[in-house]
């Protein structure tokens, strides 16, 4: 079963990476673009998995949604999206209930490995055995994102991870 993330977040041309970049990495994605259709989520909250919030949005902050859904009860993995590393804004970002803070440009290879960390953490990450892939002494483990040879770590480059893979 796939993890379920609500997207929150107004960059047109962010949200169709992000999009394309989770849906490829075996997430669900819904994608909200105003605080105004994220709060009209809030009642379905637990439906997902994961929140992903833009700090800054036409009609106000990540920060509101943040602190209504800790408010709730909610103890869904929050993960902060930003232009901005202001420590004020990361402090903000953590204390109004937040898990994680990435600031933009990002790696969507490391977002999507912050994700899968938060999930773990919480326990709602999709632990199948599709997570480890063998062939003979080779064994690949996509979770760890990690490659062993006999039982020894090898030293890949990220294009000969994914070649591997």
């Amino acid at each position: 079963m796939e993890s379920k993330i609500l997207l929150i977040e107004d960059d047109i041309s962010l949200v169709d990476g992000l999009n394309y970049s989770l849906k490829r990495n075996g997430f669900d994605v819904e994608i909200v673009r105003t605080i105004e259709d994220a709060l009209n989520r809030l009642p379905k909250i637990n439906t997902f998995d994961l929140l992903i919030l833009d700090v800054t949005l036409p009609d106000g902050t990540g920060f509101e949604i943040c602190e209504k859904v800790r408010k709730q009860g909610c103890q869904i993995p929050i993960l902060f999206l930003t232009a901005s590393d202001e420590e004020v804004n990361v402090i903000r970002g953590l204390d109004s209930g937040g898990d994680d803070y990435v600031t933009k440009p990002f790696k969507l290879g490391e977002l999507c490995s912050r994700i899968r960390a938060l999930l773990r953490r919480t326990g709602l990450s999709n632990q199948s055995n599709h997570t480890v892939m063998e062939c003979g002494d080779i064994l690949i483990d996509l979770l760890g994102s990690r490659v062993l040879l006999k039982g020894k770590g090898l030293d890949l480059t990220s294009a000969e991870y994914r070649l591997i893979c």
